[in-house]
């Protein structure tokens, strides 16, 4: 399962569902002291979104109801940066699924899709976009 930290659950659920097709597999709210220990955060309250595929880990959209003082995802940040990492999300139909992120304006670190030397991962074209909080995705397929 992959983290990532969002401002608006519904936002980003336009984006991974709406868009990507990912499901909602479910959803909570969490706090206390075991939460607070999990995050460090003293305090923290959280809306949690489990997205899935078809197969594979989901993806956990984690939203903080409080606090809410956490810093944005840096918007000059590069893949070559130390902090870079990014989701990685198959998908059976490549060009469906970039026409869907450039008709949510979506922004793409890369030009488009690129062909991939190297297909032992299972897939051969990729693609880095980033979501509505600037999270890097990589999108593969064939």
């Amino acid at each position: 399962m992959n983290g990532i930290v969002v401002g608006d659950t519904q936002a980003s659920l336009r984006f991974y569902r709406d868009r990507l097709g990912l499901r909602v597999a479910g959803t909570s709210e969490n706090w206390g002291p075991e939460q607070e220990r999990l995050n460090n955060v003293s305090g923290a309250r959280l809306r949690i979104t489990t997205l899935r595929g078809a197969s594979g880990p989901g993806v956990e959209l984690l939203e903080y109801l409080a606090p809410r003082d956490g810093r944005p995802f840096p918007a000059d940040a590069r893949a070559n940066d130390l902090t870079h990492w990014h989701t990685t999300l198959i998908t059976a139909d490549l060009p469906l699924a970039t026409a869907a992120l450039r008709a949510a304006q979506a922004t793409f670190v890369s030009r488009g899709a690129i062909e991939l030397a190297d297909r032992s991962l299972g897939y051969s074209r990729a693609l880095l976009a980033r979501d509505p909080d600037g999270h890097t995705i990589e999108l593969a397929g064939e």
